[in-house]
């Protein structure tokens, strides 16, 4: 499933339009990266599935924090 784990960005659907307005569907999928992170508090790597503003978001805050407040993730169904 492409779901951030610190944001909850999932993918949203649209349109691919053509020069002639001929409208087709598509996704648009969240820009994950699979990232290990450091957490110093538990001395061990943590792989998370997060978005480039979740990258920003754990940069900002830092891990353990951006961590407290993530975004339960969505139900898709």
């Amino acid at each position: 499933m492409k779901i951030c784990e610190i944001t909850g960005k999932v993918a949203l659907g649209g349109n691919n339009v053509s020069h002639s307005h001929k409208k087709t569907k598509r996704r648009f999928d969240p820009n994950l990266k699979t990232k290990r992170f450091w957490n110093e508090e538990e001395g061990r790597w943590i792989t998370l599935k997060v978005s480039t503003s979740g990258m920003k978001t754990i940069n900002k805050k830092g891990l353990v924090a951006a961590l407290k407040s993530a975004v339960a993730p969505k139900s898709v169904y």
